[in-house]
């Protein structure tokens, strides 16, 4: 028999009645949303926690990548959607939330960039209470036909989720148990000092590779406001798997979260250098640049 894993995604119950159909609803899709905006608005290191909020939940403001990250909330969904977009009333909200703790309260025009995720969370057994009430742990089901699936559970847990799930499998299968090594594993590009004041410092050691890059290319901006290289989308290429404008300025580098306007300003020249990394013609170039301005347009935030 061959056996099949699945992880948690708000897509995880659609899989599951293709695998048994007429199986219940397994997860609950919450909406959550960020906001982007200057530093100037809370200056220093320090990230401000505000309890006890309208909707009974807590807002961050986190300095991010020189920026400050604005939320976040709660709200139930029904659609789903691969490209998520903020609510308005999810907007007024944060915004009204933080203006009553900041000094220079921010408006709509101070915002950098708007963005929203979902979240599959665990729902409960009878399929009650709101989203924000529901946990953030994660279970394990296995179907019938040996589908092993993840549900529930957050970034900040994704070592345990997959130290259970190979548990759950072992059991399941009868497998001889193997402790689990990834507890003190390091991440790749584990550094154990970064100088913060560095742009490309999030790289850790793979920042010394970028930087030889730099040295052989040339010190060429794609973005000098949001300190972005050239170098850092060859980079992508050569070793982060980018084959997108959009894989550049959103996932690679954090541009599209960090500044809208700005990432849309910076597309052609990313498309113009990842064109000729990867020998793609003027119509690639084109096309990349008019898909990633569908996308970005989502996450500016209008007047």
């Amino acid at each position: 028999m061959i056996q099949k894993a699945m992880k948690s995604s708000v897509f995880v119950d659609t899989i599951l009645q293709m695998d048994q159909p007429g199986a219940k609803q397994n997860i609950a899709v919450s909406q959550g949303i960020h906001l982007v905006l200057d530093k100037k608005f809370f200056p220093g290191n320090d990230a401000m926690m505000i309890p006890e909020t309208s909707d009974g939940r807590v807002l961050f403001i986190v300095p991010w990548h020189n920026k400050l990250l604005m939320g976040t909330t709660d709200t139930p969904v029904k659609n789903i959607s691969l490209e998520p977009v903020a609510l308005e009333t999810e907007i007024q909200f944060v915004l009204q939330t933080a203006n009553k703790y900041l000094t220079v309260t921010p408006t709509r025009k101070d915002v950098l960039s708007v963005f929203a995720g979902l979240r599959p969370l665990a729902a409960a057994q009878d399929g009650a209470g709101d989203t924000k009430e529901i946990s953030r742990s994660h279970k394990i089901l296995v179907s019938p036909s040996a589908l092993f699936s993840i549900i529930g559970g957050k970034w900040t847990t994704y070592r345990k989720m997959g130290e259970d799930m190979m548990d759950k499998v072992e059991k399941e299968l009868k497998w001889e148990h193997v402790l689990s090594t990834t507890a003190s594993l390091h991440i790749h590009g584990y550094t154990i000092e970064s100088d913060q004041a560095d742009p490309l410092y999030y790289y850790g050691n793979d920042e010394t590779f970028i930087k030889r890059i730099i040295d052989e290319t040339g010190n060429d901006w794609i973005s000098e406001k949001l300190q972005i290289n050239k170098a850092q989308a060859i980079w992508a290429i050569q070793h982060e798997m980018a084959r997108t404008v959009e894989d550049f300025l959103s996932r690679r580098t954090r541009a599209l979260l960090l500044d809208a306007r700005e990432s849309i300003r910076a597309a052609p020249l990313v498309a113009r250098v990842m064109a000729k990394e990867m020998n793609k013609d003027e119509s690639w170039v084109n096309d990349q640049i008019e898909f990633f301005k569908s996308v970005a347009k989502n996450y500016v935030l209008e007047n």
